[in-house]
């Protein structure tokens, strides 16, 4: 019954140049993918609390948060979600000066959640929230310094 059934479309799709066209094989989607895979990896370098320089990879459309957990820099189970209107600020970075103006500004809420958990400390123009930094092929080489956990975020 279900080969009947898919004879019958694959008959129909055959009919409909434009819809065969359109129809994507699995070698056609293993290719494709792992092409745009590699034309996405962002190399990034990370300095962790003990100061040691770290090469990081992620993909342009990620965020900086997503590479520097995957990396093991930062705890996963510290910062679960991406939305800043759910942020603890846990996953802050220092982003390197010449890497700052290709950067967008921080946002409003961006500059709220950092200001709002610094606990009175001054913040410096170089923190950014991991969450809301996304990685792009012009960030190739960004170094970023992962400082160590607060106290108060210590359990």
């Amino acid at each position: 019954m279900a080969i009947s059934t898919l004879q019958k479309l694959t008959s129909h799709i055959h009919r409909f140049p434009t819809l065969s066209s359109h129809v994507p094989t699995r070698s056609s989607a293993t290719l494709s993918s792992s092409n745009k895979v590699v034309d996405r990896i962002v190399k990034l370098f990370a300095i962790d609390p003990e100061g040691q320089k770290r090469e990081i990879v992620g993909l342009a459309g990620q965020t900086l948060l997503r590479a520097l957990t995957n990396s093991g820099l930062i705890d996963p189970a510290s910062h679960r979600l991406e939305e800043v209107e759910a942020c603890s600020a846990e996953c802050e970075v220092n982003i390197a000066q010449e890497w700052l103006e290709k950067l967008p500004l921080r946002t409003y809420d961006e500059e709220y959640v950092l200001v709002r958990n610094s606990r009175g400390r001054i913040l410096n123009k170089h923190s950014r929230l991991g969450c809301q930094v996304v990685l792009t092929p012009q960030l190739q080489g960004m170094v970023v310094a992962v400082p160590e956990p607060k106290p108060w975020d210590v359990p």
